[in-house]
């Protein structure tokens, strides 16, 4: 890697020579705004030293820091002329570009987003204009659908009826029906109807049709479960609270009792993030509420629980899932712009034989008349039935890959690019649900001095058991209950506790700390909302199942339930576990700080009912948890431990609260979550006033089990000179593992994790850092990413490049869409997307060939994508089998279709040449029709069937896979050597039928007509590699055809015009002469390329022939 680019290339003579340009220029100034000017040219010149070290860029590119551009074009102004001449010599120019800029800026000019004041049910008070609440995923309208002619209607019907499926899609979605709520009562409205600050209400498994904030639900606890799989690709549900001024008014009609508002930020595409408040005007004092993601409802989630009403904040394009989905755009196969280019080649080669035939005429007569018969007569140049044939092509490729039984389920929804699947370079996949099951079980618990694996959690369940029945019976002891057990806590301390205890205290921690609900399907009878008090509820263990917003958590609360404590309820305000003595303890939150990419890790605090103890745990990632823990001599070095494993590993810590601590945080933390400036940080830095000196109890290992035979089918695609780039939402310590444990990342490869940069400086030592590191792996988050990316991105993509295998975590669905758009400027190579979630949809689109796969996740990957699959390995032989027969067979079929038009071109030409230039046709009416339909139509597309190796030896020889990545089955080469066999064989044909027929000249029709429907015949077989039954069907076919239609084509077998007289003579074509002679000019003309085709599989085989022998 470092040997191919230069390393620290010195300061050039001519940056020097600028400096001192620039330094008299900035002194002639003289005092004021230019001294200014210059003392800033001085401190960022200076603040530059990392320039000394370039990285990869010219010269230039570092000379022109910002101070130049506010600088240099000014200087340039002041030297100009001014007055009539300026205005003759360059001000006109100056003044029409400006207009012209000023008139594109007018056009293209994309509206500002601003926060907003919504009032609540009152739409008509919204200051500004906003989008109507419809969905469009069509990717034309009525003025870019013109028909571009007839031979392209099979092309235009299968996009139009496409486009009317998307169509009908999006009409479905914009007309479902909700419920308005008026003053008047409720109201129905289409989804498309819906304006900012209506309240709705949406039911329970109902798609949520627009951005809004949560107002009330029929929950008694004030809060519901969404389903974001279709947003983020998180198949968890996630628990969202109503604001509490309007939860508590006592019926639904009083929401427009009150006079109140949602201030809402901007609309932006973090779906991660919302910051707003919502104000109750009508209330002494007035009623100020911080709304934060919590309380949001994004469009496109699924209401799981309860009816919820919203008020609508964002809609159409505002809303955060328009924004993060890209425009889809019309993708065209690397294929097609190499045969538009061979076209485009075929086109100027008519245009100059037709030239060359007036100049040999001498420009005699009406020259440009002639120029015009010539093109028509050599039109056939040009292959106007290549399109129909590789659109048949490829909907029999599609077919196939269909109905193959190796990889069931597959749906092929775009089908113009099959052959993209035979050219794949780079292969961009998600993680979760795509290599992994996302399914996670529980596999260690580390307690610093002992560890429990999978075959040692029966003891960890016999000390849970014993110290809750010790408990127990303590507290069955005395009257007071809960006196003693809070002496024996503040004693703890001081002595070392027992391993017992330590795993009582473990097990509690990760049963409490945590976002897990459970729910319980209602009980036959029981409608709406339950009635039954909380002791009569069904706790049993097999009608309960856990939502939270991480897999990871619901295998670690599925875990300690395994070990005997179990959560049986949670609302927002409580908590109400289970012992393995079936006694109900309950706990009250207090405070709960979910999880955040920043944080990387999450917090609650809790108060104990029977104890009253507060108690602060915290659980999160090592490299989070390792500086807020006490000092621990084992914690790094078990989380490697794991890590190595492939286990996803999470630092469990706790700390007491007296009363006082906790009375003093809530007010300080309160007060910060008003702020409207800067809310998160404030916030943020008053939960760090607790996460100071926690008790470290205990690590643990969670695994993220891989799908089915990942770890054959990566090695597959490797081999196959696939580079393979991980882009995931998750975070970096769970993709690394992912990536050690698939094999994406072999064991001996070093792994350059790359350290989290937030400015230009230190993205250009890191890179500079990366650069030395030879062969390993990048492992990078996407922050850093998008610092490297706005200040080196070439020379970062360049970096990039190079290495084995690149990890992107923490990844928006945007970001993913842009990797895939730079890889492609940078490369210039084919990229596939893979993907299951909604989230992967940006990036399946982006690739130039999307695949999704029918998951957890839900169906809108697969259903944005070109091609769906139902698992990871399927692509394997989707792109080793299919790919390379769809990419080799148009290859062969494109350039056969060419042939056939050049090789009548090129006898036209010589008959042309014959008759003195004159411009008459050879062939008339039905031949040229029979010519390129019913006597080759069936050989020529019976190539779609052709193989040149066995699915076998494809998927065992993935090697074979590079060959095709360097386009040889269709280039400039191949294609040239198709002319010269075109111009050799129509040279053969039509002077053989002229100098073995001069006494029966008239016949020369029928002769070189018959020549050539066999000469084309044989060219089929010559071409085929892999013989299957229906290509002998259409050989024999076609022949059978011609001889046939024979006895119908007496009008069309005289020269030049019918009223030449020369008919077809029956008795003539039967003859021994005519039979031998039209036998001799086919195989002289097809005889030498069998020859040659023999000899070079000898001398030089291709490699697919050496192991097929």
């Amino acid at each position: 890697m470092a040997d191919q680019i230069p390393l620290y290339p010195v300061r050039s003579a001519a940056a020097a020579a600028a400096n001192r340009k620039r330094a008299v220029y900035y002194s002639a100034a003289g005092p004021g705004p230019g001294a200014d000017r210059h003392s800033r040219y001085q401190l960022e010149d200076e603040s530059a030293h990392l320039d000394e070290m370039p990285l990869m860029m010219s010269e230039e590119g570092f000379e022109n820091e910002e101070s130049d551009y506010h600088t240099l074009p000014r200087a340039r102004i002041m030297q100009r002329k001014r007055g009539l001449e300026w205005f003759v010599c360059d001000g006109w120019k100056f003044l029409c570009t400006s207009c012209c800029d000023w008139l594109v800026n007018i056009c293209q000019r994309k509206k500002e987003l601003k926060a907003r004041t919504v009032w609540l049910g009152c739409p008509e008070k919204c200051e500004e204009k906003h989008p109507r609440n419809s969905i469009k995923n069509q990717k034309y309208n009525v003025f870019t659908f013109i028909p571009g002619g007839f031979v392209l209607a099979v092309t235009m019907t299968r996009e139009a009826i496409d486009e009317f499926r998307r169509f009908q899609r999006d009409k479905e979605v914009n007309s479902q029906l909700y419920s308005k709520l008026t003053v008047r009562g409720k109201v129905q409205v289409k989804s498309s109807d819906i304006q900012v600050g209506d309240l709705i209400i949406v039911e329970k498994n109902q798609r949520i049709p627009s951005d809004m904030v949560f107002l009330r639900t029929s929950e008694k606890a004030g809060s519901c479960f969404i389903r974001t799989d279709q947003l983020d690709g998180e198949t968890d549900w996630k628990l969202k609270v109503a604001v509490s001024c309007t939860q508590r008014l006592p019926a639904l009609g009083d929401l427009f009792s009150i006079s109140a508002y949602v201030y809402a930020q901007k609309p932006q595409m973090d779906i991660h993030s919302f910051e707003g408040t919502f104000t109750r005007e009508d209330s002494d004092p007035p009623v100020h509420e911080s709304l934060s993601i919590e309380n949001t409802l994004w469009a496109s989630t699924i209401v799981a629980s309860g009816t919820v009403i919203g008020v609508v904040i964002y809609t159409g394009k505002e809303t955060r899932s328009v924004m993060n989905t890209s425009n889809p755009k019309n993708k065209v196969g690397l294929l097609d712009l190499e045969l538009n280019r061979l076209t485009k080649a075929l086109f100027l080669a008519l245009v100059a034989l037709s030239v060359v035939m007036v100049t040999l005429q001498g420009f005699v007569g009406p020259w440009y008349r002639n120029l015009f018969r010539f093109l028509l007569l050599f039109s056939y140049i040009i292959p106007i039935s290549l399109r129909v044939n590789l659109d048949m092509g490829k909907a029999v490729y599609g077919w196939m890959m269909m109905k193959d039984e190796n990889i069931p389920g597959t749906v092929v929804r775009t089908s113009t690019i099959p052959e993209e699947l035979g050219r794949l370079v780079y292969l961009l996949t998600d993680k979760t649900g795509t290599l992994t099951q996302n399914e996670m079980v529980f596999k260690r618990l580390h307690l610093g001095t002992v560890s429990y694996g999978a075959d040692t959690m029966d003891e960890i369940q016999s000390h849970v058991r014993d110290s809750y029945s010790q408990m127990q019976s303590q507290a069955g002891g005395n009257n007071t209950g809960s006196t003693p057990p809070r002496k024996a806590q503040s004693s703890a301390p001081k002595v070392r506790k027992s391993v017992s205890s330590r795993i009582h205290e473990a097990v509690k921690a990760i049963v409490l700390c945590h976002n897990v609900t459970p729910v319980y399907e209602s009980r036959a009878g029981v409608t709406g909302e339950t009635e039954f008090a909380e002791a009569d509820q069904d706790f049993s263990d097999e009608n309960r199942t856990y939502q939270a917003s991480s897999p990871d958590e619901v295998a670690l609360v599925q875990w300690t339930e395994s070990v005997g404590l179990t959560l049986v309820s949670r609302d927002l305000t409580s908590m109400q576990l289970k012992t393995p003595s079936g006694q109900v303890l309950s706990f009250c939150i207090l405070q709960l700080f979910p999880f955040t990419s920043e944080s990387k890790r999450m917090g609650i605090i809790v108060r104990d009912e029977s104890t009253a103890e507060i108690t602060f745990y915290m659980k999160g990632a090592d490299v989070a948890m390792s500086p807020i823990v006490q000092y621990n001599d084992w914690l790094e070095e078990e989380c490697g431990n794991m890590a190595r494993e492939g286990l996803r590993t999470l630092v469990v810590a706790k700390k007491a609260l007296t009363e006082e601590q906790y009375q003093d945080f809530e007010s300080r933390y309160t007060q910060a979550k008003l702020s409207m400036h800067d809310r998160s940080l404030k916030v943020a830095a008053v939960v760090e006033s607790l996460e100071r000196e926690m008790e470290l109890l205990c690590l643990t290992g969670v695994e993220d089990q891989l799908q089915a035979d990942v770890r054959p089918t990566l090695e597959m695609l490797r081999n196959a000179g696939i580079k393979i780039w991980m882009l995931t939402g998750d975070k970096l310590e769970t993709a690394t593992c992912i990536a050690k444990s698939s094999h994406l990342v072999s064991r001996t490869q070093d792994i350059h994790i790359f350290r989290q940069v937030t400015n230009r400086g230190e993205a250009h030592l890191e890179l500079n850092a990366f650069r030395r590191k030879h062969d390993c792996a990048l492992v990078i988050s996407g922050d850093s990413l998008e610092v490297c990316l706005k200040y080196y991105e070439h020379e970062f993509v360049e970096l990039a490049c190079q290495c084995p295998a690149v990890v992107c975590c923490r990844c928006s669905p945007t970001q993913k869409a842009h990797i895939v758009t730079l890889l492609q400027q940078h490369t210039g190579r084919r990229t596939c997307a893979i993907g299951d979630g909604g989230n992967d949809v940006s990036m399946i689109q982006a690739a130039d060939c999307g695949i999704g796969i029918e998951g957890k996740e839900g169906k809108q990957a697969s259903l944005a994508a070109d091609f769906s699959i139902r698992q990871f390995r399927h692509i394997g032989r989707l792109l080793m089998v299919h790919g390379r027969n769809s990419y080799k067979r148009s290859a062969a079929l494109g350039q056969f279709v060419m042939h056939r038009g050049l090789i009548i071109s090129t006898m036209q030409a010589v008959f042309s040449s014959v008759f003195y230039f004159a411009s008459v046709p050879l062939y008339q009416g039905f031949l040229m029709v029979g010519y390129a339909t019913i006597y080759t139509m069936f050989p020529v597309f019976s190539l779609v069937l052709d193989q040149d190796v066995k699915p076998e030896m494809a998927m065992l020889y993935p090697e074979l896979y590079k060959d095709l990545t360097k386009g040889r089955s269709l280039s400039f080469k191949t294609f040239l050597i198709w002319v010269l066999i075109s111009i050799y064989q129509g040279g053969i044909l039509m002077y053989g039928a002229l100098v073995l027929f001069e006494s029966e000249f008239v016949h020369v029709v029928a002769i070189s007509f018959t020549a050539l429907i066999l000469t084309e015949l044989l060219m089929v077989a010559l071409t085929v590699r892999t013989w299957h039954w229906l290509m002998v069907v259409a050989e024999f076919l076609s022949l059978g055809c011609y001889v046939s239609s024979l006895a119908f084509l007496n009008e069309y077998f005289g020269i030049g015009r019918v009223s030449f007289g020369a008919f077809l003579d029956v008795a003539f074509i039967t003859t021994v002469a005519f039979l031998w002679k039209v036998s001799a000019i086919t195989v002289v003309s097809c005889l030498p390329l069998y020859v040659l085709k023999y000899l070079r599989r000898k001398l030089s085989p291709p490699s697919y022939c050496k192991l097929a022998s």
